[in-house]
């Protein structure tokens, strides 16, 4: 009986560790990896975002460390003394040993501040550390957002190649055995199809090189994303949509506002004025309340030291004030004034470096967006033109060479095409960052 007991509890904690790794499994890879998706599980598995995240909790502790030395603080003591020879005193022009051979003291002290310019510059900046701490997260949630989509792009691009390659590679094959059936009918001669032959080695061996890079491009692409090594990654999209959104507004306006770096260095200046403040408070006292309650314990006899005991207590109020440092305090002022100033050139150089961003970048976008309209009319033609030649050189009227060209043409249209779309979307990544739009 227990056997069989013992075999069905086996067979259970299989069953559970089956349906926790299947979880699991599903829980770290993706169904569907749409850019929306791979961004997404980049979030939240990048560890870059989770040190962020760890980075926002451990300054939410430590501002409950500082602010917590605003409440009563409540110290126990205790202690126990036995002497081997008493003190002696003078008295009287005697000298008198004092105390007894066995002391004991046992004491609760609470202490409460008043006004400390340490807990008080806690106490204002802690909002500002924690918008501080989530804006650093914040950054870095855009700067993954902005790598996994270039990244995304780059993977279509490459697998764009090759299939522009693929379908080149059928036409050349196709055209390879026209050029042979023609030699064999005596129509041409051997060249033709020694061309075709060339061509396509060429093709085959391009596609081959193009291909090879899609396995490392995923890897970065994974990399990016925190995505397991082991996991298939199969990125799904739709190229027409692509091609909707990688139009923008070109007429937008910069709000300085909308970029977290421009946040980032106001946050940093409230800081340094409260750091300023922090240093005009040190011309004010510091001042707490106490108060103590103790039992002292004497005795010659340490069995009977705790026989009678004698009660004493007390509060008050302590200030402290320096009165004179050399100066510390007044040079501390100046320093913090002008570290006020210089954060104030600080805003004035990040405002220039945003305002060239914005027109690098959209200069860039515009330049790729008229090459992609002027490109995504040549597929067209080039398609047609490599039609007709290929129907004209089927007929005699053409040669092979021009048939060649026609091709060539066709692939490099195709592949430029594509280049040009990628280009464009990359660009408009960089446009939305420089505007401080990409939200996450």
């Amino acid at each position: 009986m227990k056997q069989i007991i013992l075999k069905v509890n086996v067979i259970i904690s299989c069953f559970f560790c089956t349906q926790v790794k299947s979880q699991q499994s599903k829980d770290s890879v993706l169904q569907q990896a749409t850019l929306s998706a791979c961004i997404q599980y980049a979030i939240k598995h990048q560890p870059v975002i989770q040190q962020s995240l760890l980075d926002e909790v451990i300054t939410e502790k430590t501002i409950q460390t500082k602010l917590a030395d605003w409440y009563p603080q409540l110290n126990f003591n205790y202690n126990l003394q036995h002497n081997f020879q008493l003190p002696t005193a003078y008295f009287n022009g005697n000298y008198i040993p004092t105390g007894t051979f066995n002391t004991s003291n046992v004491g609760l002290g609470l202490t409460q501040n008043i006004f400390n310019k340490d807990i008080l510059l806690a106490s204002k900046t802690a909002n500002i550390v924690r918008s501080q701490s989530k804006q650093n997260t914040t950054s870095n949630l855009i700067d993954v957002a902005a790598t996994v989509s270039k990244a995304f792009y780059d993977v279509l691009l490459t697998q764009k190649q090759v299939a522009v390659l693929d379908e080149s590679i059928i036409r050349l094959q196709r055209s390879l055995k026209d050029a042979f059936s023609q030699y064999q009918a005596g129509i041409v001669d051997k060249t033709d199809y020694k061309r075709a032959t060339i061509s396509l080695n060429n093709a085959k061996a391009q596609r081959k090189q193009t291909n090879s890079l899609i396995n490392a491009k995923y890897e970065y692409l994974k990399q990016l994303m925190g995505y397991p090594d082991s996991a298939t990654l199969v990125l799904q999209y739709d190229s027409s949509i692509m091609e909707k959104e990688a139009l923008i507004d070109t007429l937008q306006m910069i709000n300085y506002n909308n970029r977290i770096e421009f946040q980032q260095i106001q946050t940093q200046k409230k800081l340094q004025q409260a750091n300023l403040k922090y240093y005009k408070w040190s011309y004010l006292p510091t001042i707490s309340a106490f108060g103590n309650y103790n039992i002292g314990f004497l005795d010659n006899n340490f069995l009977k030291t705790y026989s009678q005991s004698f009660p004493n207590s007390n509060i008050g109020i302590q200030l402290s004030l320096p009165i004179f440092q050399g100066n510390k305090r007044v040079n501390q002022i100046k320093l913090a004034e002008l570290q006020v100033k210089r954060l104030d050139w600080d805003e004035v150089l990040l405002r220039n470096k945003i305002n060239t961003q914005y027109a690098q970048a959209l200069a860039i976008y515009k330049g790729n967006l008229a090459n992609y309209q002027s490109l995504k009319e040549n597929v067209l033609l080039a398609d047609e033109v490599y039609k007709t030649i290929r129907l004209q050189y089927t007929s005699g009227i053409k040669t092979y060479l021009d048939v060649i060209i026609a091709e060539a043409d066709l692939n490099t249209a195709q592949i430029n095409f594509y280049n040009s779309l990628y280009q464009l979307l990359e660009s408009k990544v960089d446009v939305e960052k420089s505007l401080g739009i990409i939200n996450y």
